[in-house]
């Protein structure tokens, strides 16, 4: 099966990452997914955004961005360091933001696992990079997700046979794409899903 194209803070090869127009260029470019990185303003608004706002940026919001993009391909939303925004809901005010067709995405297994426990029909991707693959299978996620530099081929082998789909990012690079998708990979995140899709489709 070829790999999905998950446009990593939309198409951010060619347009400023995690703003509407680079998940509007993620549209036109073919991806499968949209993955946007959400954060939390002191005032408690969710903002797509990779690094801590500042009060002077201009962001847009959540709400924002799923109005663009919902309805037209999928979504993959990761809250960072949801822990350091606790007091605002962040995780329970995301998931009143979801639909059942988007994936929530996350470093802190403590997140995860709130999601698994108040949306369990939701799809989860629990990063690996500091957490256990076991703990991602015990918990019930859909998906491991994989920095490409600890992606191996044992480690990718690992959470397959453990039941998990297995997502990588980020791969610019045309040999990797075709590395990944002989290794099986369900997902592929890209700063370049436009090069991707074509990369995979010759592959497939």
């Amino acid at each position: 099966m070829t790999p999905l194209v998950i446009a990593h803070r939309g198409s951010s090869w060619d347009v400023p990452e995690n703003t509407l127009p680079a998940f509007e260029r993620a549209i036109a470019d073919g991806a499968d997914f949209v993955e946007l990185d959400v954060h939390a303003r002191p005032t408690g608004e969710l903002v797509v955004t990779h690094d801590p706002p500042r009060p002077e940026d201009d962001l847009p919001s959540l709400e924002e961005a799923l109005d663009l993009i919902h309805g037209r391909i999928g979504v993959m939303v990761e809250l960072k360091t949801p822990h350091r925004y606790r007091r605002h809901r962040v995780v329970e005010r995301t998931l009143d933001l979801l639909t059942e067709d988007d994936v929530f995405v996350c470093f802190e297994p403590g997140a995860v696992a709130l999601v698994r426990r108040l949306r369990p029909e939701l799809r989860t991707v629990q990063h690996t990079q500091y957490v256990p693959i076991r703990l991602a299978a015990r918990r019930g996620c859909w998906a491991a997700g994989f920095w490409d530099r600890h992606a191996s081929p044992r480690a990718l082998a690992r959470a397959q046979r453990l039941g998990l789909e297995t997502m990588v990012y980020t791969v610019n690079d045309p040999a990797r794409m075709r590395g990944l998708a002989a290794l099986a990979v369900s997902g592929i995140f890209t700063d370049r899903p436009a090069l991707a899709r074509q990369v995979l489709r010759a592959e497939g």
